[in-house]
């Protein structure tokens, strides 16, 4: 199919590892990037993202459309995308175009993140919104959705894979290693662990982790930076036990970088969780906690065990390949909804 695909595309962002995944299966992408949407300047950009109005959005969604007029798709696919008008989308209906919305954050959650307020009026005009969670297919489904899928958020294959050749702890310099968001209380648990066990943990990520950790903390945890591409995929090489935390504020079942943990072949040590259960075989495929306690203790059992480590993030990566836990496999059943739905209105 021909998809008129519309995501931030910067190297950095998943939206574009979905997109691959479409080329991969044979489909013809027509990509806009919606990064060439925003204004310049931080302040304005946090105003145009809150309120969801202006020229920039005037123009995202007439170029949209005259995208979509040249290029004549079959399916418009928006990826995380909040500046969309509801009547672009009636539009795209109107000459024959079958529109799905991607959206792995949380519209209902109780963080109350800005920018929502022009994509809650969209929810009833898409055709299919795909998103990660069961409480969200009863949210869409109650604001007026026509159809909703859940699927889970993946690993890219081409960035997220093991390390070649002969590799173990003489190559880890990074010993409980977190890679990502100071969402929650992960500041005040990933100190605990350092001041109050002695652990060597080592965090990378945004700047918020300068502002939320103390200083001390910060002086000595923070790495400083985020990491993408192949410096993640190393990062995750080199630690030793690779972290993983559901983030309770919205409301996740389980979280994509356990995925690419296991993509990467790395010993994931994740946060227990409904989801993650029903992914992982307990102590065989990755190792899970619930609370500081129950963290510390497998961090003590495992540091030192590297044949225990090795055995199960090989395990883990078995599973996340056998199971389709990568984009294309998970993209591949949302494009089956589509053909779904196209072939349901020929009919």
């Amino acid at each position: 199919m021909k998809i008129l695909y519309v995501g931030q595309l910067s190297p950095n962002d998943s939206a574009l590892y979905r997109l691959w995944a479409l080329e991969r299966m044979g489909h013809a992408l027509v990509g806009m990037d919606s990064l060439g949407y925003a204004p310049e300047g931080a302040l304005l950009r946090k105003v145009v993202h809150r309120a969801q109005m202006g020229p920039w959005v005037r123009r995202l969604n007439r170029e949209i459309l005259a995208a979509a007029e040249r290029e004549r798709p079959e399916i418009f696919w928006a990826d995380k995308l909040l500046g969309l008008w509801p009547e672009t989308l009636d539009r795209l209906r109107g000459m024959g175009v079958k529109t799905v919305s991607y959206m792995i954050d949380n519209a209902f959650g109780p963080r109350r993140d800005p920018g929502w307020r022009l994509y809650m009026k969209c929810i009833p005009h898409f055709d299919l919104h795909v998103v990660q969670r069961d409480k969200n297919i009863a949210d869409y489904m109650q604001r007026g959705a026509r159809d909703v899928i859940k699927i889970q958020t993946a690993y890219e294959p081409t960035i997220h894979f093991p390390v070649e050749g002969e590799w173990g702890d003489r190559n880890r310099d990074r010993g409980v290693s977190f890679i990502g968001t100071s969402y929650d209380d992960r500041p005040e648990f990933l100190a605990r662990l350092w001041r109050e066990r002695g652990f060597p943990v080592v965090i990378s990520g945004d700047r918020m982790w300068r502002e939320r950790l103390d200083a001390e903390a910060a002086k000595t945890l923070y790495t400083g930076g985020e990491l993408y591409g192949k410096d993640y995929r190393e990062a995750i090489w080199r630690s030793k036990i690779n972290l993983s935390f559901i983030t309770h504020s919205n409301q996740d079942e389980f979280v994509h970088k356990s995925f690419e943990i296991a993509g990467c072949g790395g010993f994931l040590l994740a946060e227990r969780s409904a989801g993650h259960l029903a992914r992982f075989v307990e102590d065989e495929e990755a190792v899970f906690f619930t609370g500081f306690e129950e963290c510390a203790e497998k961090i003590e059992r495992y540091l030192p065990d590297e044949a225990a480590r090795e055995r199960i993030a090989k395990a883990g990566r078995a599973r996340a390949v056998r199971d389709g836990y990568g984009n294309d496999a998970q993209v591949a059943k949302i494009v089956e909804r589509l053909r779904g739905r196209r072939e349901a209105s020929r009919g």
